[in-house]
């Protein structure tokens, strides 16, 4: 194999673990937005739970974010508006990654 081979198979390798990494991300963000919204609706336990993974599913029905921001608003209704919530994913995709980040130490 050549260097030029290897660059290029270390080059696919990183994208490859980055995209993998960036997945993990959103829907780790998309389940603690979903247990933020539970909070705000009065769920606890595992009612706040099985609330959190349908906000997580609804990521898969079209590319972007704006499928769960639809959905928290809508389930939220007065409680909260799309740009709060937009704000809250922002603010939750940091906390994703820093709890991602302590899982791979």
């Amino acid at each position: 194999m050549t260097t030029f081979e290897d660059r290029e198979n270390a080059f696919e390798a990183k994208f490859a673990h980055d995209e993998e990494m960036q997945f993990k991300a959103e829907a780790r963000r998309n389940k603690l937005t979903g247990l933020w919204a539970a909070q705000m609706l009065g769920m606890t336990g595992d009612e706040a739970e099985s609330y959190a993974k349908t906000v997580v599913l609804a990521d898969f029905e079209e590319a972007g974010h704006e499928d769960v921001v639809r959905k928290v608003a809508a389930d939220l209704g007065s409680k909260s508006t799309p740009e709060e919530i937009r704000a809250k994913m922002e603010e939750l995709m940091q906390e994703a990654k820093s709890q991602l980040m302590q899982e791979i130490k």
